[in-house]
């Protein structure tokens, strides 16, 4: 169950239902003693800033003239069998018979629509599966879904490197065999916790046997890259069971492990749980719990040979990206199909009505399933992207990852430095202690070990003031 995030030369890795959407508001640089975990930016601007873009414009005009050789595409399936506890992910619980069928139908239809609005030539550098839970489709439903991603692409998805996310109980055998039938290079399994008891705090329900059988049958589908999805702040979690699931999960030797900080959100199962408490969002003491998780986590993940990627992503040395390596997230565009994937170009961020209540994605799901071919070739909700926004985007999708951001890339694209455009920004990140004082003289702007665990307030410390401001009212409607 998870989803892209952004990564510096590579498709948005897949980021969890953990922490999909923005927990608060993301405050300024210039608030009082910022907190380490904002909210988890795997993208921007975020959807909450999204709104109806006036005139419905033609896609064949948003992506006229824009470079189509190295793009990314992004399939999104939104249904689970559950809803997990910490979850606000565009997804419902279940499909009514037949429902399945029709979303494909409609992908589709939007497929034609968008290859139709692209013209030629197209080429795809990267491609990703995300949710919702992909393999809640059946087998045969997936081998559809793989004809559609191959049609929208032109191409052979064996050519194109694709990643997948699963959840242990959908990871069955025909499922993955589909997967690794068709290319399938990165699983994404969202395992959480293997100490039951935190699975079932978080509203999780599984049993860490079925995790455990889960991991041997991909293993045993050999697919190339295996990712496990494990999340810090639990209730009742500790040093200890924090490192039971860290060991239990390195027993299987997974070529990356992805490690989130536990949000509890407005309108998701542990927010409802707390609706009637202390507002976990002020508890510093939580802060101070998911940062020593973190932090014991991290270190054991670098004394097992891995190494750190961005303050979520860990990887085994020598192992290849699961991504294109010529696709980069700041620079090149993204094509997204289903209602909840998000589309790209160097102008405007679009996609169809966003939502975390529950009946509120049924009617847009139930809309997207019903709309002719022709209603695919407009945008409907979105963001037109300025200079500011650019050079904004493209500092947070860089400096949020282990390697920075090359200083020297940024000026040739913007004509201006990061220092002479986020003075204010990058100088009480320095003073913080959240820069790497070396990266300089590499030419490279990097964020030191305390900025990469800072990185939940670094990411929303850049979001421009229109986009907070959109932000704010979306959560508050």
């Amino acid at each position: 169950m998870t989803t892209p995030t952004t990564a510096t030369t590579a498709t948005t890795p897949t980021a969890t239902a953990t922490t999909a959407t923005p927990t608060a508001t993301p405050r300024s640089v210039s608030d009082p003693a910022p907190r380490p975990y904002e909210s988890y930016v795997y993208a921007y601007p975020h959807k909450t800033a999204y709104r109806r873009l006036p005139d419905r414009p033609a896609l064949r005009d948003l992506w006229s003239g824009e470079a189509t050789d190295a793009l990314s595409l992004y399939l999104h399936i939104p249904f689970c069998e559950v809803r997990c506890g910490f979850c606000n992910l565009f997804t419902r619980i279940g499909a009514p018979e037949g429902l399945t069928g029709a979303y494909l139908d409609a992908m589709e239809r939007q497929a034609r629509a968008v290859r139709g609005a692209l013209g030629g030539p197209v080429r795809f550098a990267a491609a990703a599966f995300g949710g919702g839970t992909p393999t809640f489709l059946t087998a045969a439903e997936l081998s559809r879904l793989c004809d559609i991603a191959e049609d929208a692409a032109g191409a052979d998805l064996r050519a194109v490197p694709l990643s997948v996310e699963a959840s242990p109980s959908t990871a069955t055998a025909d499922r993955l065999a589909v997967l690794a039938e068709r290319g399938t290079t990165r699983l994404s399994l969202g395992v959480q916790s293997f100490v039951d008891a935190e699975a079932r705090s978080a509203v999780r329900p599984q049993r860490r046997a079925d995790v455990e059988a889960a991991l041997g049958r991909i293993r045993d589908a050999g697919i190339p890259v295996l990712n496990v999805d494990l999340i810090y702040g639990i209730d009742g979690q500790t040093e200890t069971t924090w490192r039971h699931s860290l060991e239990a999960a390195l027993a299987w030797r997974p070529e990356e492990l992805y490690l989130y900080p536990l949000y509890v959100r407005p309108l998701t199962g542990l927010g409802r749980r707390t609706a009637d408490l202390p507002d976990p969002l002020s508890d510093r003491a939580w802060d101070e719990q998911r940062l020593r998780l973190y932090r014991y986590g991290r270190d054991l993940l670098l004394d097992a040979g891995y190494e750190q990627v961005s303050m979520r992503m860990f990887r085994q040395p020598g192992i290849p990206s699961s991504s294109a390596e010529d696709y980069a997230c700041q620079t090149d565009g993204m094509v997204g199909l289903g209602c909840g994937a998000r589309s790209y170009t160097s102008q405007v961020h679009y996609s169809f009505d966003y939502a975390v209540d529950m009946r509120e994605i049924r009617t847009i799901v139930d809309d997207y399933v019903a709309r002719p071919e022709t209603d695919f070739a407009h945008a409907e909700y979105g963001r037109w992207m300025d200079a500011d926004e650019a050079r904004r985007r493209h500092l947070v999708q860089s400096l949020l990852q282990a390697e920075g951001m090359e200083t020297a890339a940024y000026e040739a694209r913007f004509g201006t430095g990061p220092w002479d455009d986020f003075a204010p920004e990058l100088t009480a990140f320095r003073a913080a202690g959240w820069l790497a004082e070396d990266g300089a003289a590499a030419g490279r702007l990097r964020l030191g070990p305390e900025g990469l665990a800072h990185s939940d307030a670094v990411g929303p410390a850049l979001f421009s003031p229109a986009v907070r401001a959109a932000m704010t009212a979306y959560e508050r409607k």
